[in-house]
């Protein structure tokens, strides 16, 4: 079950659509152009995203502290985002659903894996 989660919220990271000036992108598509954007604030965060989405990847996902970061990885690509652009922009559903969907599903994994790293603990 925790690692159904930990794919939907992956897979709803990843299909959070910005609004562009003709029609909306994928949120995987921009941090993947983003990143080759030399020369742009943007390319930071969008390599922090990628970093994020690669530590859900790695063999020690589980561990209270990578899953922790990794949200917080996943997360600074859309709170900069979110400060660079008015707020205006970011209200509509193809955003709303698929981040609040992120958000819950990966705090949920992140509350699984305390859970059971600490039940582990005790015995």
């Amino acid at each position: 079950m925790k690692n159904v989660i930990r794919w939907i919220s992956i897979i709803s990271y990843s299909l959070i659509i910005f609004a562009g000036w003709m029609s909306g992108i994928p949120f995987i598509i921009w941090l993947v152009f983003s990143a080759f954007d030399f020369g742009s604030i943007d390319q930071l965060f969008a390599v922090f995203g990628l970093v994020g989405i690669f530590l859900n990847l790695i063999k020690g996902k589980t561990r209270i502290d990578i899953t922790i970061v990794s949200f917080v990885l996943m997360l600074s690509p859309i709170i900069s985002r979110l400060v660079q652009v008015p707020l205006e922009m970011f209200n509509y559903l193809a955003f709303q659903i698929p981040f609040a969907i992120f958000i819950i599903t990966y705090l949920t994994y992140i509350i699984i894996n305390a859970r059971e790293n600490i039940a582990s603990c005790k015995n």
